[in-house]
């Protein structure tokens, strides 16, 4: 009996699916005999202490242990050989323990932050400092006191820049000066950064400048600080002075580079190289990451070793290669000790130690058991650092990376005719050179392409070309030459050295202007909120498992992949607010209107890249209008008759989709859909913008909750608790999106502190789209 083709098709296809879900207990025993165990336990360390992070404060820290408990018991009661369950319990205990890590984390950092902008007098004491490449310094200072007002709940720590001829302090400097601060900036729109999760467990509590030039004072007999801390702040001094000294060699954004490459003092490079460092995809370069630890390691593991083999006797006597090891790992501790212990260089210097003690045992160097292991020391000692691009981009290009050589390592050896020719040696060496650059700077572009849409919510296009350019240079002549200058550095012999650096970095800086020139940076906007852990999680399995398993790795991205682009896209909001009330956006098709002539280009940049908008419609300013001035020292009242004509100027003056502004006053905007949206600067505009508009936004703390006319009403009071808002129209009702449903944890608590009562409104946040 004949079967048409498509029965035939649907019986193979039966077949294919019985054959695959048969082969998966045996993939599975493999990737256990593999070392999958090892491989999977940083991801549920991590998911435990992500989940933490990210669902809230309502469970209790006894909750995680009882578990941990509980589970530890189970596994050890259990049998055996009952394999599947011991790994399922072994998991759900990881999940428990990462729990439990974050929560101490959090309770551990008691970071206080400041609950709402300020000027005072402050008095610190210099704990880091670094140039800001504008002729300023910032500084990260120990908080004593505050006057004039006092701070009811003031911050430890505090970061504040300070410029002019005499705003120079070393390390451990007692100053003092007049100073505005102001607490951590929270999301941009609601769901992106929110930029004090990191000040809180960076322990920093505001940030802020100084008016003038602050001023040394005599430290009293109670600011004595613990041993630990002048240990820090003799390597952060050390850290300074070996800055000062490059840039002193190298001017410019040249020696400013070269620093950022040894002290990771990224602020001295100025903005323009620095965008055609990103634009080229470039930047990873100034980070101390992987690539500047692994070659700093392998520069002095090679040289070393290639010293002693000179001395035959010494190579015979003693074993060379453990000896050049430890050297290496002793140069880059070294390293890793005057970077400023950011997470990418933590990461690097964790994972280089792991591959230079293995070879003290003999066992392999590059391995996907080394990665998981950096990254368990890691989550487990600072979970938050899981939460952040640098974490997931650097262990995200390693994975990839060290997944790509196992396998590459795994390819079937082919017969090389004329081989044994120099010619052809050489050539060969020469193209497993590139090539090797080449795959590096696909794999590590496609690895980190997620977390940088993610994150930043953008694409390279010229990542590769510019790699591709740059790495040479970097690997023959600024990592061995600085290497060589930094040896030299104690002998004062270094100059020349750092003039070598310097040609090679101005070639790099080269390289990422011409390649920024082109183009090439694509702008994605957000996407959906479940794209992210989904393509996560099959980034893992495509990277950690070694079977046909990964596979479903492949699988999982590819489709949560094509449903984003297929699936229709979330029309964006139609008005965006910040989180100050200071400036609001009317959004476009491909522009967004703002009430500011020059927008804060730290919201206004992640406004723009957010919601893949191009140009800004600046406001038009009205300059016929007569503003009405108070006498000095008074509020200004508007009197009936002023406030009649203030509503009508507000309701002639709403053009569409653009702001018109009367300064210091009021700027007014009419929606497509007719509404009318006003900011107003001064409360004394309050009643007209309420009367002549459908929304009204201010900057000014008014603890009103509406307008009398029912007109939606967002202040500085209640967006300092919502954070940033999103607002959109679905069938004439405005719908809220607010930042921040509620102020239960430790970041954000201090946007519901009274100042004046000194109390915390416990009460729950919440957004209505009508008056009361």
């Amino acid at each position: 009996m004949r079967h048409s083709p498509a029965t035939l098709s649907a019986y193979r296809l039966r077949s294919s699916i019985r054959r695959a879900i048969g082969a998966i207990p045996k993939c599975a025993d493999e990737e256990l005999a593999y070392g999958a165990r090892m491989l999977f336990a940083p991801v549920a360390l991590g998911f435990g202490a992500v989940a933490w992070f990210a669902a809230g404060n309502g469970v209790s820290p006894i909750i995680p242990l009882f578990f941990i408990a509980v589970l530890f018991t189970l596994m050890i009661v259990t049998d055996r050989a009952r394999e599947g369950m011991r790994v399922v319990i072994a998991a759900l205990t990881l999940v428990a323990a990462g729990v439990a890590t974050a929560q101490f984390e959090t309770w551990r950092a008691e970071t206080i932050l400041l609950d709402s902008a300020v000027t005072t007098t402050l008095t610190g004491r210099v704990e880091r400092r670094e140039s800001d490449g504008r002729g300023g310094w910032r500084y990260l200072l120990s908080l004593r006191a505050t006057e004039n007002p006092v701070v009811k709940r003031p911050p430890a720590r505090v970061t504040v820049i300070a410029r002019g001829a005499k705003s120079e302090f070393e390390t451990g400097t007692w100053v003092k000066g007049r100073a505005r601060l102001t607490p951590p900036s929270g999301p941009a729109l609601p769901g992106l950064n929110d930029f004090s999760f990191s000040s809180y467990f960076d322990r920093v509590g505001a940030n802020g400048f100084f008016y003038g030039a602050p001023t040394t004072v005599t430290p009293g007999a109670a600011d004595e600080h613990p041993l630990t801390d002048s240990a820090f702040e003799w390597l952060y001094r050390l850290r300074s002075g070996i800055g000062d000294r490059i840039r002193g060699i190298l001017p410019g954004d040249t020696g400013a580079f070269a620093a950022a490459l040894v002290t990771d003092e990224r602020r001295a490079i100025s903005a323009e190289t620095t965008e055609a460092l990103r634009q080229s995809g470039l930047a990873h370069i100034i980070a101390i990451s992987g690539l500047n630890m692994a070659l700093s390691a392998g520069i002095f593991f090679v040289g070393f070793r290639t010293l002693l083999s000179l001395f035959p006797s010494v190579a015979q006597a003693y074993p060379v290669k453990k000896i050049a090891a430890a050297g290496a790992l002793a140069a880059v501790t070294a390293y890793f000790l005057i970077s400023g212990f950011a997470v990418s260089a933590e990461r690097a210097f964790i994972m280089m130690a792991i591959m230079l003690t293995a070879v003290f045992f003999d066992r392999p160097s590059i391995s996907l058991r080394n990665v998981a292991l950096s990254a368990l020391i890691i989550i487990a000692i600072s979970p938050s650092e899981i939460m952040g691009p640098s974490f997931q981009m650097s262990f995200a290009a390693t994975l990839a990376l060290v997944a790509g050589y196992a396998l590459w390592k795994e390819r079937p050896a082919r017969d090389k005719p004329f081989a044994k020719l120099r010619a052809v040696r050489l050539m060969s060496s020469a193209a497993g050179f590139f090539g090797g650059i080449l795959l590096t700077s696909v794999i590590g572009g496609f690895s980190t392409a997620l977390f940088s849409i993610e994150h930043f919510h953008r694409l390279t296009a010229y990542g590769l070309p510019a790699n591709l350019a740059a790495m040479p240079v970097i690997s023959f002549v600024i990592m061995p030459a600085g290497l060589l200058a930094m040896l030299l550095m104690p002998f004062g012999l270094d100059a020349w050295a750092w003039q070598v650096v310097g040609f090679g970095l101005d070639l790099v800086i080269a390289i990422a202007k011409t390649v920024s020139s082109w183009g090439g940076d694509i702008g994605v906007g957000r996407l959906p909120a479940w794209y992210f852990p989904a393509a996560v999680a099959g980034f893992l399995l495509l990277t950690l498992l070694r079977t046909r398993l990964r596979h479903i790795g492949t699988a999982i991205m590819a489709l949560s992949t094509l449903t984003v682009v297929m699936l229709p896209e979330k029309p964006p909001p139609k008005i965006v607010i910040a989180e100050d009330g200071s400036m609001a956006g009317i959004v476009g098709s491909n522009a967004i209107a703002t009430n500011r002539e020059r927008p804060p280009g730290f919201i206004f940049d992640q406004w723009k890249r957010a919601l893949v908008l191009d140009s800004h419609r600046e406001p038009i300013f009205i300059t016929s209008a007569s503003v009405p001035t108070a006498p000095p020292g008074e509020r200004l009242r508007l009197t009936p008759a002023q406030q009649q004509e203030a509503q009508s100027a507000i309701a002639a003056n709403a053009r569409e989709e653009r702001f018109s502004c009367v300064k210091k006053a009021w700027c007014t905007a009419k929606l497509g859909n007719g509404s009318v949206l006003t900011v107003i600067d001064n409360a004394a505009y309050l009643g007209p913008a309420c009367d002549a508009s459908d929304i009204v936004v201010t900057p000014v703390r008014l603890r009103l909750e509406s307008c009398r006319s029912g007109t939606l009403l967002f202040t500085g009071v209640s967006l300092r608790k919502t954070g940033s808002v999103e607002l959109r129209f679905d069938g004439g009702a405005a719908a809220v999106t607010a930042s921040f449903e509620d102020l239960d944890r430790p970041w954000t608590r201090h946007r519901a502190y009274d100042w004046r009562s000194g109390t915390f409104d416990g009460d729950e946040i919440t957004v209505s789209d009508s008056g009361g």
